[in-house]
């Protein structure tokens, strides 16, 4: 009942979209049923309020008559609705709308050529599934798509916005298609590559991370919190803080900054200005590169309530600075973490390299106006 309630607002939503223009609109709601902002009932409560709410404004644009859900995605609702069943499923959606697209897009001219947009209704994960797929998209492909992350889980530090209703003025308002750049770990043995399009971040957090992920619904509650907390006491005893070498460049390749410390965590965002962890500001400025050294315990507990306003910039513990490339070794063993998807980084693995991608993914942004004089 909510997931179709659900649907419904948003197609309707979609089709009074200012999007597209005079072009063929055909969406794809790419839904995760177990995502929070369905499952917890205050959640979806503020929710339902948002879409209706959402939907008497859309109702005031003209009703885009080129549009509809697309035929393309398997098990699609008349909606425009596909619910995810399991890891790995939003990719294979993805998949069909591109195959489909793929069949226009190389003979039919830009005007005829149908806009499809994909909104994810999720967590992070349900995201990055759909980006990746994305990102392995051919060019002449990739062009006729557009992305909207919808707020629908626990985090949501990859949505586009933090509030369901913010987003969704991305189709009510005028809007316009950016490319968004994708951040890609490789390594020295070959694993990977790995990509992310929000954070991908080596050490404490990536730990934690991946113990929220392995206890999932085993632990009530909100249990990054609680995996925060055991990783601050207990992190250096059942992972090695040791040494590591750190090189950045520029996008010119040219060495950035260089050195040689005992490091708890490194972040990279795709930019700055970006949060994890269920808004965590690990990046509060404009600077997109944040490394944490090793530091006491009191010191970590500490720095739990500094990284959630971004204060720890303040720290000597913190360093941050601007770079298209990071290029790190280990002494030992760590994690790292791809937008809440993690891996583990063995000695053969390093040297490893997190670089940014030019910019490739197609997301909606409120339309850019300057006042004429």
């Amino acid at each position: 009942m909510v997931l179709d309630e659900f649907g419904s607002f948003v197609s309707e939503i979609c089709a009074h979209t200012l999007l597209a223009g005079d072009r063929p609109l055909f969406w794809t709601i790419i839904a995760n049923p177990k995502a929070g902002g369905f499952t917890i009932h205050s959640r979806w409560k503020k929710h339902y309020a948002m879409l209706s709410e959402c939907v008497k404004r859309a109702r005031k644009n003209p009703l885009h008559e080129k549009s509809g859900p697309s035929s393309a995605a398997p098990e699609c609702s008349p909606a425009g609705l596909v619910l995810t069943k399991a890891a790995g499923h939003a990719v294979e959606i993805t998949g069909a709308l591109v195959d489909d697209a793929a069949k226009t897009s190389a003979t039919a001219p830009p005007a005829a050529r149908p806009f499809n947009l994909i909104i994810t209704a999720g967590g992070d994960g349900t995201s990055l599934e759909v980006l990746t797929r994305l990102y392995h998209a051919p060019e002449e492909v990739r062009r006729d798509f557009a992305v909207l992350r919808l707020p629908m889980g626990t985090g949501n530090d990859g949505s586009d916005t933090w509030y369901l209703d913010k987003a969704l003025d991305l189709l009510i308002e005028p809007s316009e298609v950016r490319r968004q750049r994708a951040l890609r770990l490789t390594t020295a043995s070959g694993k990977g590559p790995f990509l992310a399009f929000n954070i991908l971040s080596v050490g404490a957090d990536a730990f934690v991370t991946h113990m929220t992920n392995k206890m999932k619904g085993k632990l009530p509650g909100d249990s990054y919190k609680i995996w925060v907390d055991i990783a601050s006491l207990f992190y250096d005893r059942i992972y090695k803080v040791g040494f590591m070498d750190v090189r950045s460049m520029d996008e010119q390749g040219k060495d950035v900054k260089s050195f040689r410390e005992k490091i708890l965590l490194l972040a990279v965002g795709e930019s700055g200005r970006r949060t994890y962890g269920s808004h965590n500001w690990i990046l509060p400025d404009d600077r997109n590169v944040c490394i944490l050294k090793q530091m006491p315990v009191y010191r970590k507990l500490s720095l739990k309530t500094l990284l959630k306003n971004g204060t720890h910039v303040d720290t000597p513990e913190a360093m941050l600075w601007n770079a298209n490339a990071v290029k790190f070794s280990s002494q030992y063993s760590l994690l790292a973490q791809m937008d809440g998807e993690t891996v583990l980084l063995e000695e053969r693995d390093f040297p490893a390299l997190i670089e940014l991608s030019p910019p490739v993914i197609p997301v909606l942004k409120a339309q850019v106006t300057t006042l004429k004089s």
